[in-house]
């Protein structure tokens, strides 16, 4: 199972979100600080959750982070996050 899978199972089963994309923007960042060849070092979090409502944005990041630990440590460079609650009624 590669890093984007395994990141994208963490975080449903930490936050349930109603929507969710992990993006693997490597390629974007060859040659750049922290890229490795073999790719999956810098990626893009979407996530829409109610396990983030009444939290700020840097408790909603630091939640994701601790979810990713492992993935962090193990050699994700870059890790961008959108991190949001579902509107009312959508």
């Amino acid at each position: 199972m590669g890093v984007r899978d395994r990141m994208t199972e963490k975080l449903q089963a930490a936050f349930a979100p109603a929507r969710l994309e992990v993006i693997d923007e490597s390629a974007r960042h060859a040659g750049h600080a922290g890229a490795r060849p073999e790719g999956e070092t810098h990626f893009r979090v979407r996530i829409v959750a109610e396990a983030f409502r009444g939290t700020s944005r840097i408790e909603r990041h630091r939640m994701i982070n601790a979810a990713l630990a492992d993935e962090i440590a193990g050699g994700v460079h870059a890790l961008a996050i959108e991190a949001g609650v579902p509107e009312a009624g959508g």
